[in-house]
């Protein structure tokens, strides 16, 4: 299995516009965060995790090849505003777009275009699936583990493929979840800042949360610019914990 993380960045990308922080005029690559995206791709299927507004850049650096399935988290636009972008990978065939109820729902009232009976010519070859925590399903023979997770009250999903779980915008998490992430080789999870926050893990938090799962490693997304500098903040986590950073590759 190999993982590209395309985006590890929040809802306001690094640089913030506007902002002149350290971390904004950092000359570092890896201090210039996207928003958060996962390319997972296993025996020949490939399957996007979250297709957010920089989807289209993020993919510019990729070899283009179908898509099998995008996994949405939820319904925020840092999560969704790129599905538009999905057009030139629909000349594969149609991309079953797999999310919760809620998520599917917000979708189809953002974008009626793509779900008419006579849809207007170039628009998106979609389809939505329901998916729901704990219910496994197969895209194209991988299988697929949605996983309920919270962000802050709103339900949301992370998703476990084999030994990969993908959790992003998590405040807290069931105890029955944590259950569903033994064993895990590689967890990407969220952590925004330094300081607490209402609806996601702060990185204290993160660490701990990774420590209860205790993958083999853990790699940090989701990140605002109030995390530090990825050099300076590298340094403080423990040895099997990291931040990721736009087009870091993994291979499981």
């Amino acid at each position: 299995m190999n993982i590209t993380i395309l985006g590890s960045g929040t809802s306001t990308g690094v640089p913030e516009i506007g902002c002149t922080c350290e971390v904004c005029m950092s000359p570092d690559p890896k201090d210039c965060r996207s928003r958060t995206s996962v390319l997972v791709e296993s025996d020949g299927v490939n399957i996007l995790l979250d297709c957010g507004p920089d989807f289209r850049q993020q993919m510019l650096s990729v070899p283009f090849s179908k898509l099998d399935a995008v996994l949405l988290s939820h319904e925020h636009y840092d999560h969704v505003g790129g599905i538009d972008d999905l057009r030139p990978f629909c000349r594969f065939g149609e991309i079953p777009i797999y999310a919760d109820q809620l998520t599917i729902e917000q979708l189809q009232q953002r974008m009626p275009y793509c779900f008419k009976e006579n849809p207007y010519p170039g628009v998106p070859a979609i389809v939505l699936k329901t998916a729901f925590p704990g219910k496994v399903f197969a895209v194209n023979g991988l299988d697929v583990l949605p996983i309920r997770v919270m962000h802050g009250r709103l339900p949301i999903l992370g998703y476990r493929i084999g030994g990969f779980a993908y959790i992003t915008d998590m405040s807290s998490m069931p105890e029955e979840s944590y259950e569903m992430l033994n064993n895990l080789d590689v967890l990407v999870m969220n952590a925004l800042r330094i300081k607490p926050h209402p609806t996601h893990q702060n990185l204290q938090e993160a660490i701990d949360v990774a420590e209860c799962i205790n993958a083999r490693e853990t790699y940090f997304i989701h990140m605002s610019h109030h995390i530090g500098l990825h050099m300076d903040i590298s340094r403080s986590l423990p040895l099997n914990m990291h931040f990721a950073w736009d087009g870091l590759k993994l291979s499981l």
